[in-house]
């Protein structure tokens, strides 16, 4: 299939009703991991799950809206942070595209490049606004430590951004994982771009 057929969307009736559906999923997901208090977001799954669907550019779009609402109805910041989102919601998109998704371990590896891509996007929006930290318990607490032993600000940083989204990204993965996987292909051939798209099959 070419690049083209990769980077292709078609806003129809399934378009329409995936990005809500993936909106709805990545906030259920952050209001489910603030409930059990889990040292992570899990507000992405929808986005991995729309772009693993119907390809990059849906799951860039998905990743946008979800953090336009959250700035609307949540926190304002949550704005800035829509570059990562998109950025995750690309790299999905391409990933699945290449077949990452094909296999637990291909699973794990595809976990690890989304929280690097979510690492690199983050890290200076939370330099610029936030002194560095992530206000994660888990990632603050290492960068913490970083500074105290005298590493550079921009590095403890990206380990407090890195030392989350590694298993946030590798459960989001792995719970779109399982979502794709419990669909029917009825619904899943919906978003198939010429009927080619790679699968988790």
């Amino acid at each position: 299939m070419s690049k083209r057929s990769m980077w292709s969307f078609k806003l129809n009736t399934a378009a329409l009703v995936l990005i809500p559906a993936a909106v709805g999923i990545n906030y259920i997901g952050k209001m489910f991991a603030s409930i059990l208090k889990l040292p992570l977001w899990l507000d992405s799954i929808g986005t991995i799950l729309a772009a693993c669907l119907a390809g990059p550019i849906a799951g860039a779009i998905c990743g946008a809206v979800n953090n336009i609402i959250y700035g609307f109805t949540l926190d304002p910041v949550s704005f800035i942070y829509a570059f990562a989102s998109v950025g995750i919601g690309i790299v999905a998109g391409v990933l699945a595209y290449k077949g990452m998704f094909t296999s637990i371990p291909r699973v794990i590896v595809s976990g690890i490049i989304i929280a690097c891509v979510s690492t690199l996007i983050s890290t200076p929006i939370n330099i610029s606004l936030y002194g560095g930290q992530t206000g994660n318990i888990w990632g603050d607490g290492l960068f913490t430590i970083c500074m105290a032993k005298g590493l550079p600000m921009w590095l403890a940083s990206t380990l407090d951004e890195l030392v989350v989204d590694l298993p946030d990204k590798i459960a989001a993965v792995f719970i779109a994982y399982g979502i794709y996987k419990s669909l029917p292909k009825k619904l899943t051939i919906l978003y198939k771009n010429d009927n080619q798209v790679e699968n988790f099959d």
